[in-house]
């Protein structure tokens, strides 16, 4: 996922994607989780929800635990 940045050391990068991770994890958390005042959930949160989530899902399982290989 950052490549572009030639980053070297392990390290930050495991930070930086921690910090990714969180980022997402909330955005995510937050736009399937609302609601408006109906009770019912609009479309737009649940969309930008399901590509922080599928985003999420992407940098977990490529870049932090290294269970799959993209590209």
């Amino acid at each position: 996922m950052l490549e572009f940045l030639e980053i070297e050391d392990p390290a930050t990068k495991q930070l930086i994607n921690f910090i990714f991770l969180a980022v997402t994890g909330a955005i995510a958390w937050h736009g399937l989780r609302a609601r408006n005042e109906d009770g019912k959930a609009d479309f737009v949160h649940l969309l930008f929800g399901c590509i922080a989530a599928l985003y999420f899902v992407g940098v977990l399982f490529q870049d932090v635990l290294g269970l799959i290989e993209l590209g």
